[in-house]
């Protein structure tokens, strides 16, 4: 009798954990653990949003509860209101083969899908770090779906090219540059140095560097690769071929030598916003914001779009993606991770809405909660 009580109590006790895995969620809390439909803590960092025939898929880093490389690969996760999430599994696995770019044991960051209206499949982008080489390799990993995603490549950008909008004379001045010439960093002459193309011209035999990046699509349907370079002093945007698998050559710097990273990017009204981290490691810090009539610039540095508490570091985040909610107008959401170094696995998501100010200037508030299905009241 003992011994049946003791079973009715353990498959009642699974029973209640099946149900609270299942719960439906009504709102997102940022910053609070997230589980998926199994009740598990959704494991895509660093990644982005795509919308497709009604759903929405979530595509982030698979982290582990220890350590740093990556030792799954992407995951995606699928959800019809942007609360409750379908864990779908692993949509680009690493590779058991040695020396094989996406081996086992490799760095797979900031994910990124979309959809190639022209082709019709959808197109990876994310930051590749080679096994065993820290993060010295910086490049950019290419895969492509119809279901599952397949491996292509990875190189780095736009190799032998120099941005659209330098010219012979800066081209001449670029190449006369050498780094030892400039062994400390951070003095006024090394300032100019990097602007003036100092480590972009060194890249560009082989490529230019390319780590925290973002994949931005435009209304005409052409895409484009935003990435840190130059040791991560400067970010490139460049444009994608037709297909989204390769480079037209186009590209210009923006900012060289403010060191940004985690690019996050938008459109609304015809201006171009796009938020940024500075570069401090795991730690957060200010935020930066830019802005522009046209992708190709010129960029216009503004103040940090966030207020309010903790402002100054960004509510202890780092951006990774801004999507909007389908079927609003201004229903703009900054994507964000709170990295734990110690579990990259359990670093926590926040998602916020994004508020315009009368001109049109984004600006980010905390909220402790939120619900897509109450927008307007958000707001």
């Amino acid at each position: 009798m003992k011994l049946k009580r003791i079973l009715i109590f353990c498959v009642w006790g699974l029973v209640m954990a099946a149900s609270v895995g299942a719960q439906s969620l009504e709102r997102i809390t940022p910053g609070q653990e997230w589980p998926d439909r199994k009740g598990e803590h959704i494991n895509a960092h660093g990644g982005g949003l795509l919308f497709h025939e009604g759903k929405y898929y979530w595509y982030g880093e698979n982290r582990p509860a220890r350590g740093f490389t990556t030792e799954v690969g992407v995951e995606v996760y699928s959800s019809s209101d942007l609360m409750n999430w379908e864990d779908e599994g692993v949509a680009l696995a690493v590779s058991e083969e040695a020396g094989h770019d996406i081996e086992r044991g490799c760095i797979m960051e900031r994910p990124k899908v979309v959809r190639n209206p022209k082709t019709g499949k959808f197109v990876m982008l994310f930051h590749l770090e080679l096994k065993g080489k820290g993060y010295a390799a910086a490049r950019v990993g290419f895969a492509e779906s119809d279901s599952p995603f397949r491996f292509i490549r990875s190189l780095r950008p736009n190799a032998g090219k120099w941005p659209t909008d330098f010219s012979r004379r800066d081209i001449r001045k670029a190449k006369k540059l050498k780094e030892a010439d400039y062994k400390e960093w951070w003095t006024p002459e090394w300032r100019e140095a990097i602007r003036e193309g100092l480590l972009l011209a060194r890249d560009v035999p082989g490529g230019q560097m390319s780590r925290d990046m973002t994949v931005y699509v435009d209304d005409d349907g052409k895409a484009y690769h935003i990435y840190s370079a130059e040791e991560n002093l400067t970010l490139n945007l460049a444009e994608l071929t037709d297909d989204y698998l390769d480079y037209t050559g186009r590209y210009v710097r923006i900012a060289p030598g403010g060191q940004n990273e985690a690019p996050t990017i938008f459109k609304r009204d015809g201006v171009y916003w796009m938020i940024t981290s500075g570069c401090t490691g795991w730690a957060p810090n200010e935020a930066r914001m830019f802005k522009a009539a046209s992708l190709w610039g010129p960029w216009e540095q503004l103040p940090s779009p966030f207020v309010g508490k903790d402002a100054k570091k960004s509510f202890h985040t780092q951006g990774t993606y801004i999507f909007k909610v389908e079927g609003t107008e201004d229903g703009f959401v900054f994507m964000a991770d709170r990295w734990n170094p110690q579990s990259l696995k359990n670093s926590r998501h926040i998602w916020l809405p994004i508020d315009f100010e009368a001109d049109g200037t984004p600006v980010i508030r905390w909220v402790d909660s939120w619900s897509p299905k109450e927008w307007k009241s958000i707001r």
